[in-house]
């Protein structure tokens, strides 16, 4: 997500150069033909001995399947959705506030509106403490409440509203200094827990490979186009945040920063510039455990998928991001309502790909549309895929777990 108001900037060959054997061997198979996420094994029954006499058995009775606490799953399924809303205040009968009381996982709060180009959320630090302090008590001590707060121009939280300004990542990447990294996210961090926020939306590990990228190198997004500064400058930044008990989320996988174009805003394809080594960063701070969550991009990426985008592929989330770089926690999807998901697949549509794919929490930001009945839908969609068998229970419930992580 990086979204950038017009008035007020406030928001967003294939095997060589990776440095590890099985992710070169592992990408090859990354493929759209891959089993969905949740499909059974079929083996075939071994064949019975025929039986020369005796009594025709009699047959045991089918086991029937075990029900489904609809209720139960319902506010499960509701746990895994992040959502955005408007309004500076709330009350108790509005349809956010009802949402988190019957199990709503997570809000996502925004200082402008990109519909009504007007303020949304954040207003005053005061302001957003009481709004947040409101928010969680509709779910005392399990609500995830996020935000964008990179730094720079992507920054919620920022000067206009009564909050510090912040350098951008492109900054403190340039300077390549962990005690300037760990004063930046201090800050950063500071500005958070002030008001109550417990998992912000960062850092960006892409690497800065197109400088003009409007997603990514144009809003100075990235910390470098080198791996090592890069993870040097999150990695610093992550410990800052969970040593001040906020949770975050690595963007944009499998890697945005040769982008043209902006995936909030339209389809954008980077198969033909996209390269391994943008892999790397995610390689190396799974592997120190540096990584809270993942965010799986709505990015075209046909050396990994010939047909879908990252966050509604098998071949990416589940093969790529979990089975080749090892990664257990949280996939988190990009604004499920972005233009590069909605203007080429529905709502219900798109849902069920993710959730096949492997995605874990689901984020609507309700910024490129407003629906204020998107949490029963998506639990609705969710709830019909388990009682087709399309996704599994295990499976939610894995997705509960993971997600479970990120709260407070």
């Amino acid at each position: 997500m990086g979204w950038v108001n017009e008035a007020r900037l406030t928001r967003r060959r294939l095997l060589g150069g990776i440095g590890s054997a099985a992710i070169a061997a592992g990408l090859a198979g990354c493929g759209s033909s891959a089993k969905p996420a949740g499909a059974p094994s079929v083996t075939a029954a071994p064949a019975s001995p025929s039986q020369s006499a005796g009594p025709t058995p009699t047959p045991s009775a089918k086991p029937s399947p075990t029900a489904i606490d609809d209720a139960a799953l319902r506010r499960k399924i509701a746990s895994l959705l992040v959502v955005g809303f408007r309004g500076e205040t709330v009350a108790s009968d509005d349809w956010i506030m009802r949402a988190i009381a019957d199990g709503l996982g997570g809000v996502i709060l925004f200082d402008q509106d990109q519909l009504t180009k007007t303020r949304r959320n954040i207003a005053s630090p005061s302001q957003v403490t009481t709004l947040i302090r409101t928010l969680k008590k509709a779910a005392p001590g399990r609500l995830i409440v996020s935000v964008d707060q990179e730094g720079g121009q992507i920054a919620r939280l920022n000067p206009g509203d009564g909050f510090a300004a912040t350098k951008s990542q492109a900054d403190i990447g340039a300077a390549n200094s962990t005690a300037t990294t760990r004063a930046w996210a201090q800050g950063l961090v500071h500005e958070l827990t002030s008001v109550g926020f417990n998992l912000n939306f960062a850092p960006v590990v892409d690497l800065n490979i197109n400088r003009s990228n409007p997603a990514i190198g144009a809003l100075d997004r990235s910390f470098s186009a080198n791996p090592d500064v890069v993870v040097a400058c999150a990695t610093e930044e992550i410990k800052v945040h969970r040593s001040a008990g906020v949770r975050t989320v690595l963007k944009h996988f499998p890697g945005l920063g040769s982008a043209t174009g902006n995936t909030d805003f339209g389809v954008v394809d980077v198969s033909k510039t996209w390269k391994p080594i943008e892999l790397e960063p995610y390689q190396k701070l799974i592997k120190a455990d540096s990584v809270d969550s993942i965010m799986a991009a709505h990015v075209l990426n046909h050396q990994l998928d010939p047909k879908l985008p990252a966050s509604l592929s098998h071949a990416v989330v589940h093969d790529l991001l979990r089975v080749k770089l090892g990664w257990t926690g949280p996939v988190v999807s990009d604004d499920m309502q972005a233009v590069a998901i909605s203007s080429k697949y529905g709502r219900s549509e798109a849902t069920t790909m993710a959730v096949e794919a492997g995605v874990d929490m689901l984020v609507f930001a309700n910024q490129e549309t407003y629906n204020t009945k998107i949490v029963s839908e998506t639990i609705d969609t969710v709830l019909a895929l388990v009682h087709s068998g399309k996704v599994t229970l295990a499976q939610i419930n894995q997705s509960v777990a993971r997600v479970d992580q990120l709260r407070p």
